[in-house]
């Protein structure tokens, strides 16, 4: 399980360091071969181990054909993912056009989503978590209320 949030750097060429508590857990899981694709529904970037990004691909491919939402849904995420890999120094590199898509420059914040990560533009980040958004998004799921916070 991934979790927690990391302020990072990314470099000239666009690679980013991994936090060292993650880079075992990726090693065992997935031999350091992750998907980096666009989030479906936030301007940032979704990083997943291999074998949970398959699962996943699985199941976006198993989507109708003739639904419009889930072919446009299809397109975004499986037509922008690229496979990545940590070098040797536990680095990841973020393809330019991932990058462009989650406005990625220096400043970066990498947050644990469970089986995922999402990587973030610092200002993104901060301007989703703390500004006001008067945009109603809903009600939170059902499921929601269930658990003790």
């Amino acid at each position: 399980m991934f979790r927690g949030i990391s302020n990072l750097s990314l470099d000239a060429k666009g690679r980013f360091a991994v936090p060292t508590r993650y880079r075992e857990p990726l090693a065992v899981q997935c031999a350091g071969e992750l998907i980096v694709t666009v989030s479906a529904d936030a301007p940032c970037l979704a990083i997943y181990p291999l074998p949970v990004w398959l699962e996943i691909e699985r199941q976006l491919d198993a989507l109708p054909g003739t639904n419009r939402k889930a072919i446009r849904i299809k397109r975004q995420l499986i037509g922008h993912a690229t496979e990545v890999t940590l070098d040797a120094s536990g680095r990841l590199l973020v393809p330019p056009e991932l990058r462009d898509f989650a406005s990625l420059d220096k400043g970066a914040v990498l947050v644990g989503q469970g089986k995922k990560f999402e990587l973030w533009d610092e200002a993104a980040w901060r301007e989703a978590m703390y500004g006001t958004d008067d945009e109603d998004e809903g009600e939170s799921p059902e499921a929601l209320e269930l658990i003790a916070l």
